[in-house]
């Protein structure tokens, strides 16, 4: 049985340092919940289950699996390109009852993926959901340029603030990508899936979303003001750090963490490490990390389940949990999601067009 998503969040009126919502400002909904019919979720199962491996022909396959996926009800279907679409959607979607592969080898230890996976089903959930959204995107400094990365605890990264990390919180981030040019916030996705294979053994590893106009609600006016001041600096990705940087920093130049209009704020961080540049800015940041507990939704996903994260809209993290290291490990897979790629053509690699550097 699915377990259903906790909501801890308390009223936001019940918060200390809470500001009402006014006339202009009405409360949003940052979750959303899509649940597949069974009989829905049959039928395209069955045709994923006939699609051979994606990576064979990817823009065959996505077109294929668009051509799948539009056979959802038209209300779900709506809802699915909407919040890929629009400013006032939520900012993160669960969505339950999706197909899944009849049968599943043991989860990978090495957190590339499986050579033993018979059948595609997962990733063609993954890459049709993403496909609602924009487009799949790889990074040759992340998973070495896959368009589906397999997130799997791996023992030399359990520590680690990356997603081979399992016995450490992952802290309230978004992803990033390491850009030359000095801005961490310019090639990031906009928007991520993550899907899962396998659940942790306990079943007790949680991701939480903290959507930015939550998080603002909860923040006094000083504290935002700092936020919005290029007072930051975003450390790369823990893959870039550890595989291209020999494990030095590499900071981004000073951005702000909240930035666009009071209704519809960005907001930017790294689980790799902010180094804020005077005292007053490090207290907000604490203050930032405080918030995404206080507003945070929690989801524990089970097999046939999904989140569809809009990666400028909010902040995710990751409750700690035990890897056994013994092929039965929680297992997810990832895609980023871009909705435009124009703006990052200075990145493309002349091999595929769907990688950058």
């Amino acid at each position: 049985m699915s377990t259903p998503v906790v909501d801890n969040r308390p009223a936001a009126e019940n918060l200390p340092s809470a500001r009402p919502a006014t006339a202009a400002q009405p409360p949003v909904t940052t979750l959303g919940h899509m649940v597949l019919p069974d009989a829905v979720r049959d039928a395209i199962g069955r045709q994923l289950a006939a699609e051979p491996d994606p990576n064979e022909n990817i823009d065959r396959a996505m077109a294929r699996y668009h051509q799948i996926f539009a056979t959802l009800p038209i209300d779900l279907l709506q809802e699915i390109l909407d919040f890929g679409r629009h400013t006032d959607t939520p900012g993160v979607g669960y969505v339950q009852n999706l197909p899944v592969d009849a049968a599943l080898p043991a989860t990978p230890g090495d957190g590339g993926p499986s050579r033993d996976k018979p059948t595609f089903v997962a990733e063609g959930v993954l890459l049709a959901l993403s496909g609602l959204l924009g487009e799949p995107v790889g990074f040759l400094t992340e998973k070495n340029g896959q368009l589906v990365h397999d997130v799997i605890p791996v023992p030399g990264g359990a520590m680690t603030q990356t997603n081979q990390g399992s016995t450490v919180f992952l802290n309230f981030h978004n992803d990033i990508v390491h850009d030359l040019i000095g801005r961490y916030d310019v090639s990031n996705p906009d928007f991520l899936v993550l899907s899962c294979l396998r659940a942790d053994h306990e079943g007790i590893a949680a991701t939480h979303y903290a959507d930015a106009r939550d998080i603002v609600r909860v923040l006094d006016d000083r504290t935002i003001e700092l936020l919005r001041s290029p007072l930051f600096r975003l450390n790369a990705p823990g893959s870039y750090v550890r595989d291209v940087a020999g494990d030095a920093e590499v900071l981004s130049d000073p951005v702000a963490i909240i930035s666009g209009p009071e209704d519809t704020p960005e907001i930017s961080s790294s689980a790799n490490g902010v180094r804020a540049m005077t005292s007053a800015a490090q207290a907000a940041l604490d203050r930032v990390q405080s918030a995404c507990r206080e507003v945070a939704h929690e989801v524990f996903l089970r097999p046939g389940e999904a989140l569809l994260i809009n990666n400028r809209k909010g902040l995710h993290a990751r409750t700690q949990f035990t890897a056994r290291y013994d092929g039965k490990d929680r297992w997810l897979q990832r895609t980023y999601v871009r909705r435009n790629q124009w703006s990052i053509r200075y990145r493309q690699t002349p091999e595929n067009r769907r990688v950058h550097y």
